[in-house]
């Protein structure tokens, strides 16, 4: 009698699994309760996704997916965590600040990162049992990892092109579609549209002869780097109508990155960092000049090693360099490339922004993007604005 029970509960717990794994239904299926209701929705990489025509839980995975969650304020429908986002609180991800304790409740479902690739748990997620995966993965690795749970899987991948460019405002349209959110997501994008329109009126007319000469370096791409390794496109000069000296060689770094995707089929156009000859930089000597403060570390490296280089440079030498806080970190933070645009704006053209205030400014954006103004958090992770020296 004992081993007969046995062998029923192991059954009764191998048919538990195999419906938890199971394939989503379609609009026809029937369940004990009637016919399951469904609807199809259109990923990022075109790949039609069958989804419960209303989505009460949700697991978010990769690249931009937390972060999606956390503009459009349904963080609570998560009933799972990547690692990265349980672990510690993080400025480098801009929701951290507010939603770290939350998010420290929930069980892992997955490593966290950008890579595109499949890094998710699925025993996890299976247990975890959430209506949809939205993930910021590739097309490869969102059908793996549906193959793996027999949850639905909507890949949101997005990464920066331009300064907030369409495809922001489509992928987060998709993510507000599946959660039920189209009107916070409306609002969101009143908000950053109001700021580019803001940005527009004050710069849009500028002269050319008036906009000074201005790099960025030491850029977070892909990693971190030092002072040569720079940006063509950089979104906050871009939202300015900045003078990027490095935007000359923006036909030959984004025809690299045009080639690659169409090579690759699923590549994206504007990867646009790149290093560039320490020559080029003299030979551009740039009025002004923006840093990641994150890292100085390698730049003060590199200033021990030459500094006759860097004394060269008439911004260094007429106290002309800033920070720039990173906006890279499993995807753009967009909440720090609006800020970074009016902080842009206001080191480039002073007058025009003499009634900005950084830190009144970055608050209201957060407030408006996040719910919570965390400028003073932000800055005491190392994300901070102000002059900077080298070689300290």
């Amino acid at each position: 009698m004992k081993r007969l029970l046995t062998l029923l509960t192991a059954a009764a717990l191998l048919l538990g699994l195999t419906a938890c794994g199971a394939a989503p239904q379609s609009q026809d299926a029937e369940t004990d309760s009637g016919a399951a209701e469904t609807r199809i929705v259109t990923d990022v990489w075109n790949r039609e996704v069958e989804i419960p025509a209303q989505v009460e839980s949700i697991v978010c995975l990769g690249s931009m997916a937390p972060r999606f969650a956390a503009y459009l304020d349904v963080v609570d429908m998560m009933v799972g965590a990547e690692d990265m986002d349980i672990e510690a609180m993080s400025v480098r991800y801009d929701y951290s600040p507010v939603y770290h304790d939350q998010l420290a409740q929930l069980p892992s479902v997955g490593a966290g990162g950008g890579s595109g690739e499949n890094n998710g748990y699925p025993e996890q997620i299976i247990q975890a049992n959430p209506d949809v995966i939205l993930a910021g993965f590739s097309a490869e690795a969102a059908d793996e990892l549906q193959r793996q749970t027999g949850i639905p899987v909507v890949s949101v991948r997005y990464r920066t092109q331009a300064f907030i460019d369409e495809g922001f405002y489509e992928t987060l349209r998709l993510f507000a579609d599946v959660v039920g959110a189209q009107e916070r997501c409306e609002e969101v994008l009143s908000f950053i549209d109001a700021c580019k329109a803001d940005l527009e009126q004050r710069t849009g007319d500028v002269p050319e002869e008036n906009k000074p000469a201005v790099y960025t370096g030491a850029v977070t791409f892909n990693g971190r780097h030092g002072f040569p390794f720079t940006y063509v496109n950089f979104p906050p000069f871009l939202a300015v109508h900045a003078n990027n000296v490095a935007d000359e060689f923006l036909e030959s770094v984004t025809g690299e990155a045009l080639q690659t995707a169409q090579e690759s089929g699923t590549a994206y156009v504007g990867q646009n960092g790149f290093e560039v000859d320490l020559e080029q930089i003299l030979q551009w000597d740039p009025d002004i000049i923006f840093l990641d403060p994150s890292n100085m570390d390698l730049v003060n490296d590199e200033y021990r090693s030459n500094p006759g280089f860097f004394d060269s440079l008439r911004a260094v030498q007429e106290g002309q360099v800033y920070t720039m806080p990173s906006s890279n970190s499993a995807g753009p933070n967009i909440t720090y490339l609006l800020i970074n645009a009016y902080y842009a704006g206001i080191v480039l053209y002073p007058d025009r922004f003499a009634d900005v205030d950084i830190r009144e400014k970055g608050g209201e954006i957060m407030e408006a993007m996040l719910g919570q103004d965390f400028f003073d958090q932000m800055e005491a992770g190392g994300l901070y604005y102000g002059t900077i020296t080298i070689g300290e």
